[in-house]
């Protein structure tokens, strides 16, 4: 979302010194669009998916580190199907972790999905599936945490995501 890569360079913008060069692109939402532009990137020696993150739990009773606006990594996706089980294509897929930050797991859907089945701390987030099928070995996931489910109460995303900073996650990258 532009919401993303306005955050993702507000942060850039504010550290001094960078150790590593960037370029930040808009895959939009859903795993259609995250796969085509997947798909039509320019030559990279690193790719980043980094943007915002729903944690299935009350945000008082996950850890600290799994706070508001934290950053943390994506180690593990799966992609939930239509009848509330995984696709037989769907296997999880793991990947190495690449930076000193929290992970978690993430579960891709096309579908509202129950939270109540689901273990506290896994992240919804329907691109993080097809980035993880399509990445390069050295590629990963940086999500932020925007929101906690089930909602409580019906919330303006936008609205709730304006105070949202991404200096954290951007600082995990020029750690590497």
């Amino acid at each position: 979302m532009e919401i993303e890569q306005k955050k993702v360079l507000n942060a850039l913008s504010r550290i001094t010194t960078l150790k590593h060069t960037y370029e930040v692109k808009v895959s939009g939402i859903g795993r259609e669009s995250t796969a085509k532009a997947l798909l039509n990137l320019p030559t990279n020696d690193i790719c980043v998916l980094m943007g915002f993150a729903a944690v299935v739990g009350k945000e008082v009773h996950l850890p600290a580190y799994l706070g508001m606006g934290k950053p943390i990594e994506i180690r593990t996706s799966s992609l939930f199907g239509y009848e509330g089980g995984l696709f037989e294509n769907g296997k999880p897929i793991h990947s190495d972790p690449k930076l000193k930050l929290p992970c978690l797991s993430s579960l891709t859907s096309d579908k509202f999905v129950r939270t109540t089945d689901l273990d506290e701390g896994t992240v919804i987030n329907m691109e993080d599936y097809t980035f993880m099928y399509l990445k390069k070995p050295q590629d990963f996931i940086v999500r932020i945490i925007s929101d906690f489910l089930p909602h409580e109460t019906e919330i303006d995303f936008f609205e709730h995501v304006k105070a949202i900073d991404f200096m954290d996650g951007v600082l995990a990258l020029e750690q590497i």
